[in-house]
């Protein structure tokens, strides 16, 4: 998996770091790794780096500091760079000796206005070098660093994070750079993962400078494809029908048939085995999916090694007693939508449920915010305790799914694009994660893969399967819109892509 760390923690393992390798040492490791992009991207945009001219916009502490450092790297390929100084007074010292003695250009950008020379200086450059706060900055970008980032019309390189980006929610709350790659050191940080920053940092790189053996657990972790793929459920010689798996749909209605369809058939989509349906769609549900096992009820579904509730059940009487029905089986539920409803609005549903059967919540935001009492703002924080409280794996859906166990350990899936934000793709989702669930898959490793196959079925949907694997910040392929359908029936597609990813790293 790839850890994703807190700044503090990143901080905690720097000062561990300084007391055996001094701290400019590291410091050129950073600045290097910056340059190295920043001539990436001189190559791809004008054809050659010696001439070019690169701009650095160097804030106050370190974070300028690297990028001085890149500057003066720079400056021994034959670029042209100058700096603007956006805190003159607060330059960092020896970085700013470093590129002047290097030839480079040092302009200060002005007072409460940017100066003309400065404007101009960062509208000519080919390449731009945001070096402006780091990760114990909070908040939007103050007026002079965003006039200066206005005059952008080049690629950025971001030293550690796009300076306006808030390194612990990943939110944009004003004025913030718009990176076209991201080099941060030692490892991920939140801002690369949630929220506004995962599409702001671009495309990431993470340099090593010698953090890795330093650095605590995780507070965070991400599932790459060959990870998912390499565990994902298939036949095996000896298997059977019941072998595999039986999952339990418990969903839609009369009103909403289409959410029995749709939990169902992610089922069916996502593993071998049996899934049987009990509820009053169980007709439209056999038209569609013929080899799924329906009935009227719970009590007549028969044997299952899970169960997926909720979507499309309703919120009165009836569905209360289906979700009832499905807690007292005393097997693995997946609850979402309507399950979820009942359970913010109904304490005795808590006490019907043995908590030492796993219980999963995927939420989308109003959901988590029934649950929570307010909407999650430090999305990992606001899961992992919903998670502890409720005694459940609780997965928060949007643009980064995030998964907390109860004891604490989060998983997150920086998606990167929107095209699962359509009704119906949730149900989906529920179906997927029961079936892997009922497979015998820990449950919070299922919310994960799932989650990972479920964005990429959406993605290879949307561009009619022309996407291709690629990394967050790559250029996006042409797409359009879809519905939770064409979503479903790319669920093989994507399966077989993270398998075939799997079967090339082994």
């Amino acid at each position: 998996m790839l850890g994703v760390w807190s700044p503090e923690r990143v901080r905690e393992a720097e000062r561990r770091l300084f007391r055996t390798v001094a701290e400019p040492v590291v410091m050129r490791r950073a600045a290097n790794g910056v340059a190295l992009w920043a001539r990436r991207l001189l190559t791809e945009r004008v054809g050659r780096v010696a001439g070019r001219r690169v701009a650095l916009l160097v804030g106050a502490g370190n974070n300028g500091g690297d990028a001085l450092w890149a500057g003066a790297l720079l400056r021994d390929r034959g670029v042209g760079v100058t700096a603007v100084l956006l805190s003159p007074g607060k330059a960092h010292a020896e970085g700013l000796r470093a590129l002047r003695a290097a030839g480079g250009r040092v302009v200060e950008a002005g007072g409460s206005a940017l100066t003309a020379d400065a404007a101009e200086v960062v509208r000519r450059a080919d390449v731009v070098v945001d070096g402006i706060v780091g990760l114990a900055a909070h908040g939007p970008l103050r007026p002079l660093a965003a006039a200066a980032v206005e005059q952008v019309a080049a690629p950025v390189v971001a030293v550690d994070l796009p300076s306006g980006v808030d390194p612990v929610t990943g939110a944009v709350e004003g004025p913030a750079v718009s990176a076209t790659v991201t080099v941060t050191f030692g490892g991920r940080k939140p801002c690369h993962v949630l929220g506004a920053g995962l599409v702001r940092s671009g495309r990431l790189d993470v340099v090593d400078i010698g953090l890795g053996p330093h650095l605590a657990e995780p507070d965070c972790s991400v599932l790459e494809a060959h990870e998912v793929g390499r565990a994902w459920p298939v036949p095996r010689a000896e298997d059977d029908k019941y072998s595999q798996g039986v999952l339990g749909v418990a969903a839609g209605s009369a009103n909403f048939p289409g959410a029995a369809v749709l939990t169902a058939g992610g089922a069916v989509r996502t593993a071998s085995g049996m899934v049987r349906y009990a509820g009053p769609a169980a007709d439209v549900v056999r038209q569609r999916w013929p080899e799924v096992v329906a009935t009227g009820s719970v009590g007549d579904a028969g044997r299952v090694q899970a169960w997926s509730v909720g979507p499309g059940i309703g919120t009165g009487a009836a569905g209360r007693e289906v979700l009832a029905a499905v807690l007292d089986s005393s097997k693995p539920v997946v609850a979402d939508a309507d399950a979820i409803t009942l359970f913010a609005g109904d304490e005795t549903l808590w006490d019907a449920r043995d908590p030492d059967v796993p219980l999963v919540l995927t939420p989308h935001e109003g959901e988590f915010a029934r649950l929570a009492g307010q909407p999650p703002v430090d999305r990992v924080a606001a899961v992992r305790e919903v998670a502890r409280r409720c005694s459940a794996v609780v997965l928060l859906k949007g643009n980064t799914t995030v998964i907390a166990d109860p004891d604490g350990r989060v998983l997150v899936h920086p998606c990167g694009h929107a095209w699962p934000a359509t009704a119906g793709s949730g149900d989906v989702l529920t179906g997927m994660i029961g079936k892997l669930i009922a497979t015998g898959m820990e449950p919070s490793l299922a919310c994960a893969r799932a989650a990972h196959v479920h964005a990429r079925a959406a993605e290879l949907a949307a561009t009619g399967g022309a996407a291709e694997s690629r990394e967050p910040g790559d250029a996006a392929p042409v797409g359009a819109p879809i519905g939770a359908s064409a979503l479903l029936e790319a669920v093989p597609d994507a399966v077989r892509e993270v398998r075939a990813v799997a079967s090339s790293v082994s």
